[in-house]
C-alpha cells in the first residue's frame, strides 16, 4: 500500500491512461478525486474503482477552467483532509495541417493542455505548501514533444512546453518539498484507438519493442514518479514509448 494516507487528483481520468493511473493509485491505498469533462464517464470510472475496494470520488468538469480547478483542490481537501499528489492528465489532441489550422482549434489545445495544467499545478502547489508536508506533481507530455509528427504542430508545442514547465518549477517547488516531473507516452492502446484496425499493426511494426504501450505501462511509470521512491527526482521527463523516439519512423501504412 505505497500510497496509503495519500490524496490524489487525477484529471482526464474517465478512460484511458488517466483511469489506469487513478485505479492503480487507489489500489495502492490513495484516496482519489477523479476528474473528467464527461460526467457519465467520470462517475462510471469512480464507481468501478469503488467496487474494487478503492476510495474514489468523481468530480466532473472542465479542467481548463481556473475557478473549477480551485474547486477541485478544495473538494479534495474537504473530502480527504489534504492533497499530496496531482496528475495533470487532461488534454486534447486536434490534428490539422499547419497552413490551414484554425484559431479556435489552437485555443482549445492551448487552454486545456497548457492553461489547465499550469493552473492545476499552481493551485495544488499552494495547497501543498500550506500543509508543509511536501507532495508530488506529474504533468502529462508526449513523444510528440520530442519528435515531429504530422498534423500535430500545436499539440506538440504544448507538450514540449509542459516539459519545460516541469523543469522551470524546480526553482519554485523544491523549497516546499514538492517534486514535479513529466511522463511522455508514446503510442498507447486506449479506448480511442479501438476503432482503428490499423493502429496496433502499424505501431507494432515501427516500435522497437514490438508493440504499442498499454495504459498500465504508462501508469506504472506515473506511479513511480509520484511515489516516495522518486522524491529526489524532479524536473525530469520520462519517455515511455518502447524505443520509438530512438528511431522515430512515421506511422504510415
Amino acid at each position: 500500500m505505497t500510497f496509503q494516507t495519500q490524496t490524489a487528483i487525477v484529471t482526464g481520468a474517465g478512460i484511458g491512461i488517466g483511469f489506469a493511473i487513478a485505479r492503480q493509485l487507489a489500489r495502492q491505498g490513495a484516496s482519489v478525486l477523479l476528474n473528467d469533462l464527461d460526467e457519465v464517464a467520470a462517475q462510471q470510472a469512480a464507481d468501478r474503482i469503488q467496487q474494487e475496494g478503492g476510495r474514489c470520488l468523481a468530480y466532473p468538469g472542465d479542467a481548463s477552467d481556473v475557478a473549477f480547478i480551485q474547486g477541485m483542490v478544495d473538494k479534495a481537501v474537504a473530502e480527504f483532509g489534504k492533497l499530496t499528489i496531482v496528475v495533470a492528465n487532461a488534454g486534447i489532441t486536434i490534428f490539422g495541417d499547419f497552413f490551414d489550422y484554425q484559431p479556435d482549434a489552437f485555443q482549445k489545445v492551448v487552454d486545456l493542455n497548457l492553461r489547465g495544467s499550469f493552473f492545476l499545478t499552481q493551485r495544488a502547489a499552494r495547497q501543498m505548501r500550506s500543509q508543509n508536508e511536501g507532495g508530488s506533481i506529474l504533468l502529462m507530455s508526449s513523444v510528440t514533444g520530442h519528435q515531429a509528427h504530422p498534423g500535430l504542430a500545436a499539440y506538440s508545442m504544448t507538450k514540449a512546453a509542459l516539459e519545460m514547465l516541469a523543469k522551470n518549477l524546480v526553482l519554485d517547488l523544491s523549497p516546499c518539498g514538492i517534486n514535479i516531473n513529466a511522463v511522455a507516452p508514446g503510442a498507447t492502446q486506449t479506448e480511442r484507438t479501438l476503432d482503428d484496425p490499423t493502429y496496433v499493426p502499424i505501431w507494432s511494426r515501427i516500435t522497437p519493442m514490438g508493440r504499442p504501450a498499454t495504459v498500465d505501462d504508462i501508469a506504472n511509470a506515473a506511479l513511480f514518479l509520484v511515489s516516495p521512491q522518486s522524491r529526489h527526482i524532479t524536473g525530469q521527463s520520462l519517455v515511455v514509448d518502447g524505443g520509438w523516439t530512438a528511431v522515430s519512423p512515421p506511422p504510415v501504412e
